[in-house]
């Protein structure tokens, strides 16, 4: 049985979104460990790749979650319309391990909803599923511990789609550039063509594509530079702000399809807008938009005016942290998930046709093999926690799977986060405060 410490040691992270690292995680007790195969982000595929070209390899991770953790449960959250996927990981499955079949609804993949929609269990607002009794990991995540403590994390799997030539999954070693990942697609099929990296509703726009791929990056979305998405995701806070005050009618339909909301937990957007008209947007009276998981769907699909109360509600949050102002005994009413949940879903094809994704290919199949670089940059801090300590030099000679920076100590204790390891066989060329390059 491997330990928390040998995790810790191959640098396994969350997979996707912040990047906590694995070894916490898996340090607690939970009665079930819930793998997150939702991937409900519009165009990204590797999950879903993941589990049928690796699916031993998945299931032996969710294996070892469940002992270190004691859990007896083990619980596979894949949408149901992926009938081929489920058909070949069913058989693979051992006693104690189930799959929950899941909508095919947008966001299917927040972990907050993904408890309730497979265990029934609604997470109480500003709480972790651990809080329930439940671990909840990526599939990529699970196919890491897996590895351990053979084999540390240098490579990544990631969906490009959208504009290119070949909508694919990569495998490619950690550091790989945007721009290598996308020649390894065919290239783009337009001019002047815009990036969103991590996905089209929770991602970022990125315009240099000499950025490498980290310990979380999920795909890679190429897209015109009028559509939509991009468009969106360029507005500013004085924009929001500007158009926010003159333009809400306060309809409630961001609140009232809110994902949060439904689980009964605190958070009204339509609110945060409000108070957008009395310039209070970080006001104790809108405490709720703590609780925002920034999700995008009101902003994107749900407001009929076309406004942006997920990143009104974003601000209010930082501000809140800021001030150090929480709300030590929230409302919660767990009873609405039962009560307005199931009819109040967003189904991911109304989402794609609203985004305007309805034109691109809906699949990037895997490509197995290893994509070769000559360069990789590997940023020292690629998780939550803080950034590492290089134990090499400038001109070492490293092999693959060569520890290259560590956590720092404090208190006689590595600090929170995840070692690095070089993912590639070369020399290292440059050390700053940010990152590590390796060159063959």
């Amino acid at each position: 049985m491997i330990t928390v410490e040998q995790i810790a040691a191959a640098g396994v992270v969350g997979a996707g979104g912040a990047g906590f690292p694995t070894h916490v995680k898996l340090s607690g007790k939970a009665d079930t460990v819930v793998i997150n195969a939702a991937e409900c982000e519009p165009l990204l595929h590797k999950d879903k790749e993941l589990i049928l070209h690796q699916t031993e390899i998945l299931v032996e991770g969710l294996a070892r979650a469940m002992q270190l953790v004691g859990a007896t449960h083990g619980v596979v959250g894949i949408k149901k319309k992926y009938i081929h996927v489920i058909e070949v990981l069913c058989p693979k499955l051992v006693t104690g391990m189930t799959i929950a079949s899941l909508d095919d609804v947008y966001p299917s993949g927040d972990e907050f909803i993904l408890v309730y929609e497979s265990l029934g269990r609604v997470i109480p607002p500003g709480e972790i599923p651990l809080s329930v009794g439940v671990v909840v990991m990526n599939v990529e995540t699970a196919c890491n511990v897996a590895a351990v403590p053979t084999k540390p994390v240098t490579e990544k799997f990631i969906s490009v789609a959208g504009s290119v030539e070949h909508p694919s999954t990569l495998r490619v070693p950690l550091g790989t550039s945007f721009n290598d990942c996308i020649k390894a697609t065919g290239g783009t099929t337009i001019t002047d063509p815009a990036f969103v990296v991590g996905g089209a509703m929770m991602g970022y726009l990125e315009n240099d594509l000499s950025k490498p791929v980290t310990k979380t990056t999920g795909g890679i979305i190429v897209l015109p530079q009028d559509h939509f998405v991009v468009q969106r995701k360029r507005w500013d806070w004085q924009k929001t702000v500007r158009v926010g005050r003159t333009a809400c009618d306060q309809c409630s339909f961001c609140t009232e399809l809110c994902p949060r909301n439904l689980l009964g937990h605190p958070i009204e957007p339509h609110r945060a807008m409000r108070s957008l008209g009395f310039n209070i947007s970080a006001r104790s009276d809108v405490p709720g938009t703590i609780f925002c998981c920034e999700c995008n769907l009101c902003s994107y699909c749900s407001c009929p005016e076309g406004l942006d109360p997920k990143n009104v509600c974003a601000e209010n949050k930082r501000r809140l942290l800021t001030n150090k102002q929480r709300w030590e005994h929230p409302l919660f009413r767990p009873e609405r998930a039962g009560q307005q949940m199931i009819n109040r879903k967003t189904p991911t094809t109304r989402l794609i046709q609203k985004i305007g994704l309805a034109g691109y290919p809906n699949k990037a199949p895997l490509e197995d093999h290893l994509l070769e670089v000559q360069s990789v940059v590997l940023p020292l801090r690629q998780h939550i926690g803080v950034p590492c300590i290089p134990v090499v030099h400038s001109g070492d000679r490293v092999q693959v799977g060569q520890p290259i920076a560590k956590r720092p100590i404090t208190d006689g204790k590595p600090a929170l986060g995840a070692d690095i390891h070089a993912s590639i066989t070369g020399t290292v060329i440059e050390i700053n405060q940010e990152s590590i390059r390796i060159s063959v």
